[in-house]
């Protein structure tokens, strides 16, 4: 089932939208794809050699890197804690939780492995987070050192008003608190049957947890790259944008975050 918190659109509207989408980006420049930062080696990098793909970013392998913390200097023992030394000072540049930023690291590398087709880019990832919650921040919420979202992030309640998908409650409360009506949880904002058909425990600590940033970042990546499309392609990365949400400006905002988290991360 779709990620959704908006009207759905249907599927030949959807595909004429990709194209329009396309068109507008490639007048606004010359990416049609977010730009990322350097410099993964030329051997792994999706897209090397093409201009109007993105240049991969590089929180480097975790089994390569000695382990770190998660920018509020208390180990926690994520697996994402691996990528501290790459997110720390990169989290300062773009001003985004370095705990948010070894998240989409770690879904990015994680799912290079597990579906490399897919080529999904931690800028991407990025630019979701920033749309859906501010990384974690949305509604007065804070990010803890090992990645938690405190007070837990909840959407409106999706009653139909407002613009909003009418879906009565699926999951009896237990992830939204609400057993009249679902709400969108956590950093990356899962309606509770999408989390409950996709979630994956990123942290390895038991619990696969939509409020946690490394759990919800890693769910989010698999459930684009479920979609079969090729990220690093600009019809590719489209379409899995909007198999998240299909809705015009939702994809022109994700663009943009991811493009300009790019493009600072060069500076």
């Amino acid at each position: 089932m779709k990620k959704k918190t908006r009207p759905v659109l249907g599927l030949i509207f959807a595909g004429s939208l990709i194209l329009t989408l396309l068109s507008v980006a490639g007048i606004a420049g010359a990416y049609v794809v977010p730009r990322t930062a350097p410099a993964r080696p030329a051997s792994s990098a999706p897209g090397s050699g093409s201009t109007a793909v993105p240049v991969q970013p590089s929180p480097n392998d975790p089994s390569a890197r000695p382990g770190g913390d998660a920018g509020g200097g208390v180990p926690t023992g994520r697996p994402a804690d691996a990528l501290a030394a790459w997110a720390v000072p990169l989290a300062v540049q773009l001003g985004v939780p370095a705990v948010a930023l070894q998240a989409y690291g770690y879904a990015e590398l994680t799912l290079a492995r597990a579906t490399p087709s897919c080529r999904l880019s931690w800028t991407t990832l990025a630019g979701i987070g920033k749309i859906e919650s501010d990384h974690g921040r949305g509604n007065g919420a804070k990010l803890t050192v090992d990645g938690k979202a405190l007070p837990p992030i909840l959407g409106a309640p999706l009653d139909g008003s407002a613009g909003r998908d009418s879906i009565p409650d699926t999951d009896a409360g237990r992830l939204d608190g609400d057993s009249t009506w679902d709400h969108a949880v956590g950093p990356m904002q899962f309606i509770p049957t999408s989390w409950q058909q996709h979630a994956l425990d990123a942290d390895t600590d038991g619990v696969a947890d939509p409020n946690d940033i490394d759990d919800a970042a890693l769910t989010a990546g698999a459930y684009l790259c479920a979609s079969g499309h090729d990220l690093s392609t600009p019809t590719g990365w489209y379409s899995a944008i909007l198999t998240y949400n299909a809705v015009r400006a939702y994809a022109r905002d994700v663009y943009t975050a991811a493009n300009d988290y790019g493009a600072h991360s060069h500076a």
